[in-house]
């Protein structure tokens, strides 16, 4: 019995025989951070933190309406629910760090809802939109960008690095990947764009849905262009200013022109960049190119001593469920 155990004190049997570990969870930060719990700090302190959560959830009820509206078949509308998806995401993280309050829940939080709004949602659109004909390749066009869209956010969640430079993500973001799906719909009222007939008429979809999905994954570098959203000059306020304005002006006259300009030139930024970097480096100096990457050291911790007998605990009560 579990109460005549060395484990009797983590575990009870309530009514019905299910067992409850009663031990303390401890939540560890591999950056070495503090980790509380919500409860133990103040109503408005809680109340801050919880702030950017709130867009990071419409986020997720924007990425799962794309999904619903696909299956209906309102293409457009749920390619326009990715884009609000977009910029929800990128809403999250400026007031994260607009009022200081970004934490491991939000980070969890904000990886998820990605997930569903530039990994699901996207992969349905394709499906539905442009593959629905072929449903084995759908099927594994799908899978392939699901699955590239948790890898990169997997490997983004295990791989912060607080002094790597933020003016670079590693791999095309999973919001820029999604964009690309985004515009092709906006631009092309059906998906029978290009010669020939049967499987060739697929190939532009297949482009379109392959081609950022490998991206994701790739260790290819891209503008983060966080300076934007953050300006610290007045030039720099400017030049925020006049993108924002421009891409307003160019969403209200030529919707889907403007989303191919501005999804398609995101990702032409990579290559570009890579081309154009010894002339930077030679002319505007070391500084205008990214820096070498390097890897980040493994996220398993090795074992303290209260986490060996944290661990030989838990292996008792496996024991106990065993038998």
């Amino acid at each position: 019995m579990a109460g005549d155990s060395d484990v009797g004190d983590l575990v009870s049997t309530p009514a019905g025989g299910r067992r409850r570990i009663l031990d303390r969870w401890r939540l560890v930060s591999p950056s070495g951070a503090q980790v509380v719990s919500l409860r133990q700090l103040p109503k408005r302190e809680r109340a801050r933190l919880m702030a950017p959560s709130m867009f990071t959830t419409l986020n997720m009820v924007s990425g799962l309406s794309s999904v619903l509206l696909a299956f209906r078949g309102h293409f457009t509308i749920a390619a326009a629910l990715i884009g609000v998806s977009i910029v929800l995401d990128i809403a999250d993280g400026y007031v994260a760090r607009l009022i200081g309050a970004t934490s491991p829940f939000g980070l969890q939080l904000d990886s998820l809802a990605d997930l569903i709004s530039f990994g699901l949602a996207p992969a349905i659109l394709v499906h539905t939109w442009a593959l629905d004909e072929w449903p084995i390749l759908a099927w594994l066009v799908a899978f392939l960008w699901l699955a590239c869209a948790a890898f990169r956010l997997a490997r983004f969640n295990v791989t912060i690095d607080p002094a790597a430079d933020k003016r670079y993500f590693v791999g095309l973001p999973s919001p820029g990947a999604a964009a690309v799906v985004m515009a092709t719909i906006f631009a092309l009222d059906s998906p029978d764009w290009g010669p020939g007939s049967g499987p060739w008429r697929a190939w532009f979809p297949l482009v379109v849905s392959v081609v950022p999905a490998l991206l994701m994954v790739m260790t290819v570098r891209f503008r983060s262009f966080r300076n934007l959203l953050a300006p610290q000059t007045r030039g720099a306020r400017f030049t925020t200013a006049a993108v924002v304005v421009a891409i307003l002006v160019g969403l209200a006259l030529a919707p889907g022109l403007t989303a191919v300009v501005v999804a398609y030139g995101y990702v032409l930024t990579a290559p570009l960049g890579v081309l154009s970097a010894p002339l930077r480096e030679r002319f505007l100096g070391a500084e205008s190119i990214a820096p070498p990457r390097t890897r980040m050291p493994s996220v398993f911790l090795p074992l303290e001593e209260d986490d060996e007998v944290d661990g030989a605990r838990a292996a008792a009560v496996d024991g106990l469920d065993e038998g």
